[in-house]
């Protein structure tokens, strides 16, 4: 994995906006050879736009995937039911009736009304998919100047907690099935030269489920480190100098004001066997959280990639501003260990979207503009 030697580098959290027209194959179920062909295409076009955009270490956009989680139930057997049950996540958070006042400014549904269900053991079976989403990436870097790709996935305990089960006799058994079952999409990604981004809201966020959010934080700190373990038992092929893990308090906007604080789990969240920690850290709730990084100690040669653009507004940040966070977050881990990345994905779902898919493009160019603002700074 590349560290900021000579400059800051920049990155993202994975997805990106869907062209109009995929997401209407997407939604009309269009044939599959034209489906893909359509996918190979915006992945070249994506990639095209973050190198224009001057993202350094870039994604395929996440362009095949229906969301950043559901995508695992094509290449996992066993999720073959449907709950309808509610997640239970509280996004009104005590300003009852906020949701259904914003759900007519969305763009699309929810992906968590219905929920696909595990009812049989779990199994790869994704090798064909994987294989196509990585040669696709491959081909759309052909001639283009690049630092390095990585490709989302999405953790293990993320799968646990969206996917509900309704096979495994526990949650434990359940959490194991899945490590199992996503070793080989997390090894086949490393062995392809790529970086491996494991997408974890869910150690953040889940906090104010039922399940918690009235229980000590040590029962919840004892289920991150269930999901730590297995995460990192999913990780044992892999190389952890290729492997990035993000997490974030939920891609959406929202008063936000349950977040279980960093200070309170980033102990576990650097247990995770990775090279980088991407961390949301632009939102309003959690921008002053630079602070916990004075206080705990990034282990030696880890990278911190803390998001310096949101993800959730259509406000194109002032380079300036990107600059200042920058240096901010360089001044105590070092610059050669600070990547300067976004707050999330803006594309986690095809059915949703926050930001005007010209305003990601903006946003991002400002994220280099204050890189390159930055670097001037740190390596004057």
């Amino acid at each position: 994995m590349k560290r900021s030697q000579h400059r800051i580098l920049t990155t993202h959290t994975g997805s990106l906006p869907r062209p109009a027209d995929l997401l209407a194959m997407m939604a009309a179920n269009a044939d599959r050879r034209t489906l893909a062909d359509r996918v190979r295409s915006a992945v070249a076009e994506t990639v095209r736009q973050q190198v224009d955009a001057g993202i350094d270490i870039v994604s395929d956009g996440e362009m095949s995937k229906p969301s950043f989680v559901h995508y695992v139930t094509g290449r996992i057997r066993g999720f073959e039911g449907i709950n309808t049950d509610p997640l239970g996540l509280d996004l009104d958070e005590g300003f009852h009736g906020y949701m259904a006042w914003r759900r007519p400014l969305m763009t699309g549904g929810n992906p968590f009304e219905s929920r696909p269900e595990c009812i049989a053991p779990l199994a790869w079976q994704g090798d064909a998919t994987l294989r196509t989403d990585i040669d696709n990436l491959r081909a759309a870097l052909r001639g283009l100047a690049v630092e390095e790709a990585f490709i989302p996935c999405a953790s293990v305990s993320v799968v646990a907690q969206r996917l509900a089960n309704a096979y495994y006799p526990s949650h434990e058994a359940y959490v194991q099935g899945i490590a199992e079952a996503m070793r080989p999409e997390y090894r086949e990604i490393a062995a392809s030269g790529f970086l491996v981004q494991v997408d974890a809201p869910e150690m953040c966020m889940d906090r104010n489920l039922p399940e918690f959010r009235d229980k000590p934080m040590a029962d919840y700190r004892k289920r991150l480190m269930l999901w730590v373990d297995a995460l990192n038992y999913a990780l044992t092929d892999v190389p952890e100098e290729q492997v990035r893990f993000h997490v974030c308090w939920g891609n959406f906007e929202g008063p936000h004001v349950h977040d279980v604080p960093l200070r309170d789990i980033v102990d576990i969240v650097l247990r995770v066997k990775a090279a980088a920690y991407s961390v949301e850290a632009s939102n309003p709730r959690h921008a002053h959280e630079w602070k916990v990084w004075r206080e705990v100690r990034l282990p030696d040669g880890k990278v911190l990639i803390p998001g310096v653009i949101d993800s959730v507004t259509n406000f194109v940040e002032h380079p300036e501003l990107v600059a200042d966070r920058i240096l901010t977050y360089a001044a105590i881990v070092g610059r050669e260990r600070v990547i300067a990345g976004t707050d999330c994905g803006f594309g986690t779902a095809a059915v949703m979207g926050s930001v005007y898919p010209p305003i990601v493009w903006a946003k991002l160019r400002a994220l280099s503009e204050g890189a390159a603002l930055a670097s001037k700074t740190l390596w004057a």
